[in-house]
């Protein structure tokens, strides 16, 4: 690797579809528990009005959440969301209604998770992130949530 130049982070896709269908069910298990970056964010296709699920990597910043684009921002749930203004993101046990996504740079984002991560991204070469306002005051406990909040 050269010094001085940046590696851009790009996954080919069959790395990407192999952790859609497989890895994201994994991660799942770890996006249930009150610990770590791992959340769900609902979404509805833009074009089918299907309710989707997506793994996604977020911390908490300000009233609202920073969110990693691991893929960069062409993918169904960025999109998805950017169309409606609006999700939900099921994150440490809790539902927040969350606004639409506004992009954030790398060094805005990198303080919001914790210092494990940090080099993780940098060394990736992660340049894409978002950041999602809270828009409900209140998260509802997922115990006591009837359904998703839309």
């Amino acid at each position: 690797m050269l010094p001085n130049r940046t590696r851009i982070f790009k996954l080919p896709s069959r790395i990407r579809i192999f952790n859609k269908y497989v890895t994201n069910r994994l991660l799942r298990v770890f996006a249930n528990l009150s610990l770590g970056p791992f959340a769900i964010i609902r979404h509805v296709g833009r074009n089918s009005g299907k309710p989707y699920e997506t793994v996604i990597w977020v911390w908490p910043l300000g009233e609202g959440f920073v969110i990693a684009l691991t893929y960069g921002s062409k993918v169904d749930w960025y999109r998805n969301m950017s169309a409606a203004g609006r999700g939900v993101v099921l994150w440490h046990k809790r539902v927040y209604v969350v606004g639409k996504p506004e992009p954030i740079d790398l060094e805005t984002a990198l303080p919001a998770f914790p210092a494990l991560f940090r080099p993780i991204f940098r060394r990736a070469g992660m340049q894409d992130f978002v950041w999602m306002k809270s828009l409900a005051s209140n998260p509802v406990t997922l115990g006591k949530a009837a359904g998703s909040p839309q």
